[in-house]
């Protein structure tokens, strides 16, 4: 049976992620994907403490960090600088976090995919301002617990839904668009070589679970992925042409499954876990109507 996974490694021992950390097997797998004629651009997030302290780093691709609200901008100067040098065969990422995405970094992304640079954007969606503390973000879930969303005596978790940048980017019309979860790496994979086919921007949201944000036992992490895909909380999907397709698991799970194995949702009574199973449904059903237009 071929791989579908390259072999060849271009993130090295010696970073500084915690146990079971998701954005590490994120990282990890785009730049399998995406190969050695790759620069990464990393925004304030917990990837610019991962690679390790200065002068070393645990990438074996250019890496360069900009401030929080920056990663669209730079990747926008720096595939215009590579392209005046003729390195046109050069990737262009961004690896930034749903803080430097959903919220501080939402402007320089939107203005890089209406100015049509041909870059990749992954945002690596682990739900929460990790790196400075876990507090809440756009991109944290209906239910969860933060320490900005504390769950004391008046239980004040988090009360909005989940921003899905995906989903502004499709409503942007980027010419490729795509969700994705560690725990299915040959999807992310293809979904990376299809990106690198596409000239014009590209985005990526992986799904990138974190053990002490998230509260689950560090082996956990694969399982985690996998339950948010069969659960359907996190529709894997890709947008392309202006056409949907959306992943439908082998399998289906109840979403308490998922929810029940992180402690940030472990204060939710029944009834509150069936208003997340009715959000689910109800966001499952619009993008089968989405697929079918």
């Amino acid at each position: 049976m071929p791989l579908t996974i390259p072999r060849e490694e271009y993130m090295q021992q010696g970073h500084t992620a915690c146990a079971g950390c998701g954005a590490t097997l994120s990282m990890r797998y785009v730049l399998k994907g995406m190969g050695p004629k790759s620069a990464v651009v990393v925004p304030a997030s917990c990837w610019s403490v991962i690679p390790g302290e200065l002068p070393y780093t645990s990438l074996k691709v250019p890496l360069l960090y900009t401030p929080f609200a920056s990663a669209g901008a730079a990747i926008s100067g720096l595939r215009e600088g590579l392209d005046a040098q003729g390195k046109q065969d050069y990737n262009v990422i961004a690896f930034a976090g749903d803080g430097g995405t959903a919220d501080i970094g939402l402007q320089g992304l939107s203005a890089a995919v209406e100015r049509g640079h041909n870059v990749l954007y992954v945002m690596y969606d682990n739900e929460a301002y990790m790196n400075t503390g876990i507090q809440r973000s756009g991109s944290t879930p209906y239910g969860a617990w933060t320490t900005t969303t504390p769950v004391g005596s008046k239980r004040d978790y988090k009360r909005e839904n989940k921003k899905f940048v995906a989903d502004l980017m499709m409503a942007q019309n980027a010419p490729y668009v795509a969700t994705a979860a560690i725990g299915f790496p040959e999807d992310l994979e293809r979904k990376l070589s299809v990106a690198k086919s596409i000239k014009g921007p590209k985005f990526i949201q992986i799904l990138s679970p974190c053990p002490p944000g998230w509260n689950y036992n560090s082996a956990d992490t694969v399982r985690v992925s996998r339950l948010a895909v069969e659960s359907r909380i996190f529709p894997l999907y890709e947008f392309r042409n202006g056409k949907l397709t959306l992943f439908k698991p082998s399998k289906t799970v109840p979403v308490s499954q998922y929810l029940y194995l992180q402690g940030r949702f472990s204060h939710l009574y029944d009834s509150e876990v069936k208003v997340i199973e009715s959000a689910v449904e109800e966001r499952w059903q619009s993008l089968l109507r989405k697929e079918q237009v």
